[in-house]
């Protein structure tokens, strides 16, 4: 079997430059159990990562290993032009799910083709091309969700068909309304919503999309019924509202199945992906009938929905619900954040902790001060992982660690977890 360096060459031969490696030298695994990974030179690793919040109940479930076996032995492929009984019973679960009402669903293979078809769907329901984002949000790689994406370093083309405006979200530590209070914070920032309608907008906005925790821009959470107060606005003006879900679905926030949820409100759409399919490739938009039934022509999807990922996904979802992983998020992501807040409020070099549930992350910054330190966010991350614990990195400035382990994370392995990090965060002040 190749090493990490042999494979890192003939990566570099035949795959784009743009590509973004972590750690280094760049790791690549061989196979997992559990919560572990191990990479191809034996390397063991405890991942509080997921493959971006992807692996949702961790590696080998038997579960879901044996639905896609079953599923294999029968049809690998189909493509949407025939019916088929695990999209279809897929869809079913996912809509009873979704909290909306009356609700129908399109199966993509992506988040990002998920949010391009929420806004293909929002701006033929609406007739505009008019699209309201948040600042330092993410929604994918395509060329309409880049347009929708407010972070330069994701950003490497300004033209699009879109025409988009980005209000305030809840990224607070650079916000100009850093320091007011929850109630406060979310009247400015609506405030400056109906200011972008009034001033930026011809009135006809198609909709807003938003996530209700930001994933790529460091884990930004805004207050409860942040986003509650927001629709109230959109509805005010027929404008649609899309709740990003590709990183908060699925319970990972612990309080809530759905993010939204913590606002006050049932989105008209919301996307979702990752973690549904523990690794597989599936993604989707659940949308109103009446938003969903807006296509003015005929769509199919080829891989979307295909047996064996709604065969994996029934699999994941089922196990979710009937071992209440949502439960497990909330009191092992509170079990972390309990046990790395002292090392955080010590350390000179982390400006704040924030998340919910196993969605956590810590931004560093230059100490007194919050200009942005990527560098000392690089360095935790090369210590954790030369301790055995595998995180990731976002932010806009490359500056925020984002812990995310799977939903089935034991007390035993948040602990061993704690207490790589605390050793991590405090030789940043060394």
């Amino acid at each position: 079997m190749a090493t990490n360096s042999e494979l890192l060459k003939r990566h570099s031969e035949v795959l784009p430059s743009w590509l973004a490696l972590y750690y280094d030298p760049p790791i690549s695994m061989d196979y997992g159990e559990g919560r572990h990974v191990y990479d191809v030179e034996g390397n063991r690793y405890l991942d509080f990562f997921g493959g971006i919040l992807t692996t949702s109940l961790g590696y080998d479930v038997p579960e879901v290993t044996q639905a896609i076996n079953d599923q294999a032995s029968k049809v690998l492929h189909s493509s949407t032009l025939y019916l088929s009984e695990p999209m279809i019973e897929l869809a079913e679960l996912v809509t009873e799910l979704s909290g909306i009402p009356d609700a129908r669903v399109f199966f993509t293979t992506s988040g990002t083709e998920a949010n391009d078809a929420a806004l293909l769907l929002a701006t033929a329901y609406r007739r505009s091309n008019q699209i309201l984002a948040l600042r330092n949000s993410y929604h994918g790689r395509s060329f309409s969700t880049v347009a929708i994406t407010s972070h330069r370093s994701w950003s490497p083309t300004s033209l699009s068909g879109l025409s988009v405006n980005y209000v305030h979200g809840g990224y607070r530590l650079r916000s100009p309304f850093n320091g007011l209070d929850d109630e406060s914070y979310t009247k400015a920032c609506v405030d400056d919503l109906v200011q972008v309608f009034d001033m930026m907008t011809s009135g006809d906005v198609a909709t807003m999309i938003a996530e209700p925790i930001q994933g790529v821009g460091g884990f930004a959470t805004p207050p409860d019924g942040f986003f509650g107060a927001m629709k109230k606005e959109l509805d005010n003006r027929g404008v649609l509202f899309i709740s990003d879900e590709v990183q908060t679905g699925w319970g990972r926030t612990g309080e809530n199945f759905w993010g939204y949820q913590a606002h006050g409100m049932v989105p008209d759409m919301l996307t979702f992906a990752k973690g549904v399919g523990n690794g597989l490739a599936l993604g989707g938009v659940v949308a109103r009938a009446e938003v969903m039934e807006a296509m003015p022509a005929n769509s199919i999807s080829t891989f979307g929905g295909n047996p064996i990922a709604s065969a994996g996904a029934l699999a994941t979802i089922n196990y979710m619900l009937e071992h209440d992983t949502q439960k497990n998020s909330k009191e092992m992501g509170e079990r972390l954040t309990e046990g790395i807040s002292q090392a955080v409020s010590d350390s000179t070099v982390i400006a704040e902790m924030r998340g919910r549930g196993l969605m956590l992350a810590i931004e560093t910054v230059v100490p007194d001060s919050i200009e942005p330190n990527a560098p000392a966010a690089a360095q935790l991350m090369e210590a954790a992982r030369a301790s055995g614990l595998l995180i990731g990195k976002g932010g806009l400035y490359g500056n925020v660690i984002r812990i995310a382990p799977p939903l089935t994370v034991t007390a035993d392995e948040i602990d061993e977890g704690i207490a790589i990090l605390n050793e991590a965060i405090k030789d940043l002040d060394n």
